[in-house]
C-alpha cells in the first residue's frame, strides 16, 4: 500500500513526516537535515535551486532568491500586507492579471502557489528518496487563521508539484497530536504557534482521542521574519546614523544584513548581548565600510516591543470565545 505523507509547509522552513510502526518519522533530506529552508532561487545558468542550496546563495543573489513566500499566499497586490512586503524584500513583487500578489524570478513572473510547489516537490522527493517508493499523497498543514482562498492556494500548490493532497490540517492540531496530546484523556489545552511569518492560536477540546476546535484567532501576517525586520531596521538606521548611507537601498547589503538580524536574533535567546560584524558592506568615494554594532537582549525587546503586544489581543479574544 502506498504511503501518505505529511507536510509542514513553513515560511521560513518545511519537513516532511511519514508513519512507520504507528510512529510518525521526520525524514532528513539529502543533507541530512530533518528541515529544509522554504528557499528557491534561480542561478546565473538557470538552475532552479530549492532549500539549503538556495539560501546559501542568497546573498549574492537576492533578486532571484524567493524566501517568505507563505506570506503572500491568497494575497492580493494591492493589499496591506503585500505593500508592506514590497518596501523590504529584495526581491520583486508583481501585480498578477487578476490581482494577486505574484513575485519576479529569473526574469518570469510566478505565483506564490508555483514556489511553494517547488518546495512541496522538495518536499516529496525527500520522501520518496527515503522510501524508495513513489508518494502521490500528502497531507499539508497550514495556519489555524489561513481563510478560503489561502488554504484553496494551498491545494493548488500541492496539485501543482503532483501530489494529491487528501487533507489541509490545522498546524495547532497537527501541534497537539505531536506530542500525543491525543492520548492523554479528557482535557482542554492552548496552543501558541508563533511561527516564521504567521501566528495562531487555538483552544483545543480533547475527548475520545478526537480534537474539537473551540476557538481560534490569530494574524496570518505576524512572526519570526518581522521581528527580523525590527533588527534590519535598527542596523541600517544606526548605520544611517554613523555613515550617512542607506542600506536598505542596495540589495546586496540588505540581504546581508537579513542573515545578520535572524543570526543575532536566536544568539539573543541564550546570551544578553552579542555583535554584528559585517566587514566591507558597502562603499563610497571614501573607500568600503564596515558595520559594526553591540545589541543587547533589552535592546531587542525593546524594539520588538509593538510586536509582542500583537500577540496579546489574538491569545485574549481566543480564550473568551464562546464554546
Amino acid at each position: 500500500m502506498a504511503k501518505t505523507i505529511g507536510i509542514d509547509l513553513g515560511t521560513t522552513n518545511s519537513c516532511v513526516a511519514v508513519m512507520e510502526g504507528g510512529t510518525p518519522v521526520v525524514i532528513a533530506n539529502s543533507e541530512g537535515a530533518r528541515t529544509t529552508p522554504s528557499v528557491v532561487a534561480i542561478n546565473d545558468a538557470g538552475e532552479r535551486l530549492v532549500g539549503q542550496v538556495a539560501r546559501r546563495q542568497a546573498v549574492t543573489n537576492p533578486k532571484n532568491t524567493i524566501f517568505a513566500v507563505k506570506r503572500l499566499v491568497g494575497r492580493k497586490f494591492d493589499s496591506k500586507e503585500a505593500q508592506s512586503a514590497k518596501k523590504v524584500l529584495p526581491y520583486e513583487l508583481t501585480k498578477a492579471p487578476n490581482g494577486d500578489a505574484w513575485v519576479k524570478m529569473g526574469g518570469e513572473q510566478k505565483g506564490p502557489q508555483e514556489i511553494s510547489a517547488m518546495i512541496l516537490t522538495k518536499m516529496r522527493q525527500t520522501a520518496e528518496d527515503y522510501l524508495g517508493e513513489k508518494v502521490n499523497d500528502a497531507v499539508i498543514t497550514v495556519p489555524a487563521y489561513f481563510d478560503d482562498a489561502q488554504r484553496q492556494a494551498t491545494k493548488d500548490a500541492g496539485k501543482i508539484a503532483g501530489l494529491n493532497v487528501l487533507r489541509i490540517i490545522n498546524e495547532p492540531t497537527a501541534a497537539a497530536l505531536a506530542y500525543g496530546m491525543d492520548k492523554k484523556g479528557e482535557k482542554t489545552l492552548a496552543v501558541f504557534d508563533l511561527g516564521g511569518g504567521t501566528f495562531d492560536v487555538s483552544i483545543l477540546e480533547l475527548g475520545d482521542g478526537v480534537f474539537e476546535v473551540k476557538s481560534t484567532n490569530g494574524d496570518t501576517y505576524l512572526g519570526g521574519e518581522d521581528f527580523d525586520l525590527k533588527l534590519v531596521d535598527y542596523l541600517a538606521d544606526e548605520f544611517r546614523k554613523d555613515q550617512g548611507i542607506d542600506l536598505r537601498n542596495d540589495t546586496l547589503a540588505l540581504q546581508r544584513l537579513k542573515e545578520a538580524a535572524e543570526k543575532a536574533k536566536h544568539e539573543l535567546s541564550t546570551a544578553l548581548e552579542t555583535d554584528v560584524n559585517l566587514p566591507f558592506i558597502t562603499a563610497d568615494a571614501s573607500g568600503p565600510k564596515h558595520l559594526q554594532i553591540k545589541i543587547t537582549r533589552s535592546k531587542l525587546e525593546q524594539l520588538c516591543s509593538d510586536l509582542i503586544d500583537r500577540l496579546v489581543g489574538p491569545c485574549t479574544t481566543a480564550l473568551r470565545m464562546p464554546a
